[in-house]
């Protein structure tokens, strides 16, 4: 709960308050008016909610509709003039965050918070501190993948990092639950538009930096992308960063005055005798490690996870242990069809991660690789030259464009697209999953491999702004096995 009052405090403290209309009477009479509700949605209103009016696509019939369910009181960045107090502010989102955190009762304070940002790898690394901290502490956590607020209920994420409201509420519920952390995935687009303002994370990992989510509904320019990245570090009170990543001297830079630990081989803490499923560690973590998940880049993930681990009370043995275990859904899960051929299932949705996936799967498999690949629509833009510039450089795959989240555009065009930018013919099976079945009936022998890459686990597809249904690819694949 939350009274007017201290709402007001808020907002004046963090110089976001501009006036108040029309709430003379309840400053007069009720200075203490308590607010048992919170909300952003006009269809979820009482007559003790405060209402957030929030969007680009927000409208004043919405307004209009709470108020006639009873709604006494609203913030917003003009006044709607439907006949009820304003709260007028200069930024919505700031203000949504901070008073939202005061209304869940600052369960920022309960927990120990980690965070994970870069431009890939941000699933893997969560599910490895996940795993490292569930030996000796009770963890919840927010990912792409999945979120738990108890450790036992798991349910898919709407987005990488939720709204504030829903954030703060989601804190509290884990904190009731009995977590001790929790862990986070933190995207750029979470700071572009404000999810975590005000809030400061025990530890802040950054990953690593690649062109990415640029485009005309996120970020306008690399230098805006990479910019919103490192507000993580700003925002943690310990940093964690991979001393390999490009432009690593700038965020050197930034870290220098605040306590913080380096890894990759311009630090200390480095990976050496790195085999499949086996690697060892210099430094802080020195020691030998087990790993279920194949490639380099998911053994700096693990290092990156466990040296922000040791930072929230895991032990050396904790680290161990959990790094053996972790499995990621949709992250490398591999299916063996009858003839021997693997079938790879990756969630690598961009140039890097892609270029990293093939390596990989280049590196265990010496026959015929067909690749599956799409590109969202209405998002990453980007990404569709960068396939192709990726696909250049393996002159020997075979090819199969497909659907991957068209949303509004159609998924042939944007096939075409990435075909556009490949020096050499390539496959169209708009349908994902005839498009698996081709893939898979092309194998032959056990060093052939198909590369079902963007989708991962998820069980859907998203068609002109909502979820469609769609299997999955690795249930897909196993239907064909």
């Amino acid at each position: 709960m939350i009274t007017l009052k201290k709402t007001l405090s808020i907002l004046k403290e963090d110089g976001n308050f501009r006036e108040i209309i029309d709430a003379e009477h309840y400053l007069n009479n009720y200075p203490d008016f308590t607010f048992s509700h919170v909300s952003y949605d006009s269809r979820d209103v009482s007559d003790s909610t405060l209402f957030f009016a929030k969007g680009l696509n927000f409208k004043k019939e919405f307004l209009t509709t709470a108020v006639q369910k009873g709604l006494p009181f609203y913030i917003a960045q003009r006044d709607y003039q439907v006949g009820i107090p304003a709260i007028i502010v200069n930024d919505i989102k700031n203000a949504m965050s901070l008073v939202a955190k005061e209304f869940y009762g600052n369960p920022q304070d309960k927990l120990k918070t980690l965070a994970f940002t870069g431009t890939k790898g941000k699933t893997t690394a969560a599910y490895f501190a996940y795993y490292i901290l569930q030996q000796s502490h009770r963890p919840a956590m927010l990912s792409t993948m999945n979120t738990t607020l108890d450790g036992k209920t798991f349910f898919k994420s709407k987005l990488t990092t939720p709204e504030s409201l829903d954030l703060f509420k989601m804190m509290a519920q884990a904190a009731d639950n009995g977590m001790t952390h929790l862990i986070m995935e933190v995207s750029s687009q979470a700071y572009l538009v404000k999810r975590v303002y005000g809030l400061t994370f025990d530890v802040g990992v950054f990953l690593n930096i690649s062109p990415d989510h640029i485009g005309p509904i996120e970020h306008p320019t690399f230098e805006d992308y990479f910019y919103h990245k490192r507000l993580l570090l700003k925002n943690s009170r310990y940093a964690v960063v991979n001393s390999q990543m490009d432009y690593f001297t700038l965020v050197q830079d930034q870290v220098a005055s605040q306590p913080h630990d380096f890894y990759g081989k311009y630090s200390d803490n480095q990976i050496t005798n790195s085999e499949a499923f086996s690697f060892d560690l210099t430094g802080k973590l020195a020691g030998h490690y087990d790993i279920q998940l194949i490639g380099s880049f998911n053994q700096e993930n693990a290092l990156a996870a466990g040296l922000a681990c040791l930072q929230l009370g895991a032990s050396p043995s904790d680290i161990q242990k959990g790094i053996a275990q972790t499995r990621v859904p949709g992250r490398m899960e591999v299916l063996t069809q009858k003839n021997g051929a693997k079938v790879f299932v990756d969630y690598a949705h961009n140039g890097d991660s892609l270029e990293k996936l093939l390596s990989v799967v280049e590196e265990h498999q010496r026959g015929k690789l067909i690749l599956i690949l799409g590109a969202p629509g209405n998002k990453g833009e980007s990404r569709r030259k960068d396939f192709g510039r990726i696909i250049n450089q393996h002159p020997d795959l075979t090819v199969i464009l497909t659907a991957d989240d068209p949303n509004n555009e159609d998924p042939f065009d944007i096939c075409q697209e990435i075909a556009s930018y490949i020096k050499r013919p390539v496959a169209i099976i708009v349908d994902r999953k005839q498009a698996i079945q081709k893939a898979m009936s092309l194998t032959q022998t056990k060093n052939d491999a198909v590369i079902a890459a963007g989708k991962g686990a998820d069980a859907f597809q998203i068609v002109k702004g909502r979820r469609a249904d769609y299997a999955g690819d690795i249930e897909i694949a196993k239907t064909y096995l």
